[in-house]
């Protein structure tokens, strides 16, 4: 009896064996499908989209200002140099060449007026540093033979053991009339003061000229060349 109901399962188990290998089982009714050999079998499939790998880009060629090559990948930065604060010192000097600028700028300015440029030659002159002939053209004939009468004994020449060369400190001026003026100088050698007139004319050509000179006390000591 035993026997029986054993064989019998053993065929069970055999039959649901061979129905599972032919497609049969649960979930499944009936023979498997049959291929269509007119339909090619094709199975969709989703294409992903094609990546494209990312390429870093290549580093400039960059230089600093000193002329080094930078660093790829790394921005070069200019060099800058810090302001410089000026100290009281450089601004004292600065301030000193200023003024000193300004001031030959105003004498420059001022040796270009008729009265001190007359002074300035004949104080040149009556020094022994020009000769006569360089005011040929610019005294009348009066002053000029007066200039040949001073200039031999150079009056205005500094005193000896000083080197001191005479300078026009102050020029001033009168004018009479329209195209005459009397001027007066004062000249500095040193600690020597010396005192200058002259008379200018102007000319038909309207040019300056010296018409007489006076020196004060120093034209006493010049002998008289007559």
């Amino acid at each position: 009896m035993r026997e029986g109901v054993r064989a019998t399962d053993r065929a069970t188990a055999t039959g649901e064996g061979v129905r599972r290998r032919n497609g049969s089982g649960p979930g499944r009714s009936g023979p498997p499908p049959r291929k269509d050999p007119r339909r090619p079998r094709t199975t969709p499939t989703t294409a992903a989209p094609p990546t494209t790998p990312l390429t870093p880009p290549a580093p400039h060629n960059t230089t600093t200002t000193s002329g080094t090559p930078a660093s790829h990948g790394v921005a070069a930065r200019p060099t800058t140099t810090p302001p410089t604060t000026p100290t009281p010192l450089t601004v004292t000097r600065a301030a000193a060449v200023s003024r000193s600028a300004a001031a030959a700028a105003a004498c420059r300015q001022r040796d270009r007026l008729p009265r001190y440029w007359f002074a300035n030659r004949l104080v040149l002159t009556l020094s022994g540093q020009r000769p006569v002939h360089t005011l040929l053209g610019h005294a009348l004939p009066a002053a000029y033979d007066r200039l040949i009468e001073l200039a031999p004994h150079a009056p205005l020449r500094p005193a000896a053991g000083r080197a001191t060369a005479p300078v026009v400190r102050r020029c001033g001026e009168y004018q009479p009339r329209h195209g005459v003026i009397e001027a007066f100088a004062r000249i500095a050698s040193g600690d020597r003061l010396s005192a200058l007139a002259f008379r200018l004319e102007l000319g038909a050509d309207a040019r300056w000229r010296c018409a007489a000179i006076d020196l004060g006390p120093l034209a006493q000591m010049v002998p008289d060349g007559s």
